[in-house]
């Protein structure tokens, strides 16, 4: 018997699952997963038949070339799973004026739609993130959008949680106010959220912001419409539950990843993309 490992959350506080392969399981997804298997493999074959054919009388074609290869035709394939009526060429994956992560001119964008109150997306966020930090947003390679997809009907402080951070981005100081949220994310989540908006400015305080200013920006709700501009855009886009990315930029289009994945998913579509 297999084991599912749980890695997001959908809408209506379904799990997200992943097996001991890594294969995904989105409720009904079984069948649409091993069909995206058999075409990955069809496609493969027929790629090395191509490219057998074509070298009879050249020198064996080097590991490298044959893996970066696959990895884009893996890449093609995976682009076009995106959730969207329209081709991958047509959409525009926004990162609307939200806080980023890293270096605004990174040639890869990782959209996140995230959920402060979302266990998965903490782990995403105390797990792997830092590894995607050290290999390729620290460098330059990447940056990373974080777009709010409170999901209130089971998690009722999230959409605090995120006015927190927006009015934590009015001083420049997202980045620290995302981490101790998720960081601290088991000390507020089941707080009453009066009792949760109160941590909040606490955590501000601690932070050193302009108190008076952040606790009137927190008690005006002055990010709401932003936030709900995430939310639908989101929706818009196939979001259904969270952690939710997309990973690309317009030129080459966008790959979808759902869920806490490991730090190995990532890197296999960034580097694909970087070498496109």
């Amino acid at each position: 018997m297999q084991n599912l490992e749980p890695i997001g959350m959908i809408s209506d506080g379904s799990e997200i699952d992943k097996n001991d392969n890594g294969k995904i399981f989105v409720k009904k997804s079984t069948f649409n997963g091993l069909l995206i298997g058999a075409i990955i493999l069809v496609g493969v074959t027929s790629f090395f038949a191509g490219s057998y054919t074509s070298n009879l009388n050249s020198n064996q074609v080097s590991a490298e070339d044959l893996d970066k290869a696959i990895s884009k035709l893996e890449l093609r394939l995976l682009q076009n799973q995106l959730p969207t009526k329209q081709a991958v060429e047509q959409v525009r994956i926004s990162a609307d004026n939200d806080p980023i992560i890293g270096n605004p001119d990174a040639p890869i964008t990782i959209v996140e739609f995230s959920d402060f109150q979302c266990p998965f997306c903490a782990r995403f966020h105390t797990q792997t993130l830092p590894l995607i930090l050290e290999e390729y947003i620290e460098p330059g390679k990447v940056k990373l959008v974080f777009r709010d997809f409170p999901i209130q009907s089971i998690h009722p402080n999230a959409l605090s949680a995120s006015i927190a951070a927006e009015c934590a981005n009015d001083q420049s100081r997202f980045r620290e106010m995302h981490d101790m949220l998720f960081e601290k994310q088991n000390d507020w989540n089941k707080l009453e959220t009066v009792d949760a908006l109160s941590m909040f400015s606490q955590y501000a305080s601690s932070m050193q912001l302009d108190q008076k200013i952040f606790d009137s920006c927190l008690a005006s709700g002055k990010h709401i419409s932003e936030i709900k501009k995430d939310l639908d855009d989101g929706r818009d886009y196939g979001v259904s539950g969270t952690p939710g990315f997309f990973v690309g930029n317009d030129q080459i289009g966008f790959v979808e990843l759902k869920g806490a994945q490991p730090f190995e998913s990532f890197k296999k579509i960034i580097d694909a993309q970087l070498d496109s």
